[in-house]
């Protein structure tokens, strides 16, 4: 049997859902999402029609709204919807490569490094350098703080659990330094750090959609050609590589793009929390684990939870703007102890 058709047994990650099912709840999710950024164009502190709103998108320069819809609105709405479905790929890859389902790049420590350097860079320099540069030092912090991760839980070879326990334990000590870090820094970079670590979209501009949308044009199509691989490694090490899998080359790749997915979403975004745990489990349970189906998948469900956070965000509390990370950890945490207790229950 050769290697291509040793793979091909595992059914492309597409054997959990019927191809017409997984087609009929993509294309479903699609439809909902572009409603959802045009219900988003229209709603604001400043009411517009969805007449106003097309008229705006076609025809800018006969229209009075054109700079709330093109500068204001429509920026911040496509980032959060790439945000959103960064978190979501960054968190699937995750749960599947570590074989648990309380797995995400928050519990693993890619949040957690790249707020202690959005934060070390506030408290030391401030408004010292550019405030753009914020998302280089939290991008940074992410993928150092991943290869710690691998450089600690390494012992001939890398351990999914190890992973994990390595992961926490940096995390929370991370956290420690990034709360000490805000304690002793001045007002101004403190109050911008806690908003920035609760999770916001605030005054999003193109140039953070340009920023970000490259990392998931070269990271999830590239995961994705790994998708029968991780099939494969989902029935364990052992048969994986019976099958012909490179297990820890597909590993390394798979948790690359992770990191560089989780990282720059957190770098334009902030610490937002749960999603790479939410969205996950739901395209589980719409389609299945095959990995082909459900990277897209978890996609759109990222994509909308962060959208309609950050939908509630700008117009539930007016004239308020509240960051969209409360309303992401307000249903990501109870949802994190319903599977902790799901899991704890099955293993008892």
């Amino acid at each position: 049997m050769t290697h291509s058709a040793s793979l091909n047994q595992t059914g492309e990650g597409t054997t959990d859902a019927p191809r017409a099912r997984y087609l009929r709840i993509a294309t479903l999710l699609g439809l909902l999402l572009l409603t959802s950024m045009g219900l988003s164009l229209a709603l604001g502190s400043f009411p517009t029609s969805f007449v106003e709103v097309g008229h705006a998108l076609v025809t800018p320069q006969d229209s009075d709204i054109a700079f709330i819809v093109w500068e204001l609105r429509l920026p911040r709405i496509v980032l959060a919807v790439l945000v959103g479905a960064a978190l979501a790929v960054a968190g699937a890859i995750l749960q599947a490569i570590v074989r648990n389902p309380l797995a995400s790049p928050d519990v693993i420590g890619i949040t957690s490094g790249a707020a202690l350097a959005a934060v070390a860079f506030l408290a030391l320099f401030g408004t010292a350098l550019s405030i753009h540069w914020l998302p280089a030092s939290a991008l940074t912090g992410a993928l150092l703080a991943a290869l710690l991760v691998f450089l600690l839980a390494w012992q001939r070879g890398i351990s999914p659990s190890r992973m994990v326990l390595v992961g926490i334990g940096l995390s929370a000590a991370m956290g420690a330094v990034t709360t000490l870090l805000i304690v002793i820094s001045d007002d101004a970079a403190a109050m911008y750090a806690y908003v920035w670590l609760t999770g916001s979209l605030y005054a999003a501009q193109w140039q953070d959609v340009l920023g970000l949308l490259p990392w998931l044009l070269v990271a999830v199509p590239l995961c994705l050609t790994r998708a029968r691989h991780m099939d494969a490694m989902a029935l364990g090490d052992q048969v994986a590589q019976g099958l012909g899998v490179h297990v820890l080359h597909s590993r390394l790749v798979l948790m690359a793009c992770s990191v560089s997915l989780a990282g720059a979403a957190v770098a334009f975004a902030g610490g937002l929390s749960f999603v790479g745990l939410i969205a996950p489990h739901i395209a589980a349970r719409l389609v299945g684990r095959g990995f082909a189906r459900l990277v897209p998948t978890a996609a759109l469900i990222g994509a909308l939870i962060v959208l309609y956070a950050d939908l509630l965000g700008r117009v539930a509390f007016l004239p308020k703007d509240l960051p969209a990370g409360i309303f992401v950890s307000g249903v990501g945490a109870p949802f994190f102890v319903y599977l902790l207790h799901r899991t704890r229950y099955r293993s008892g």
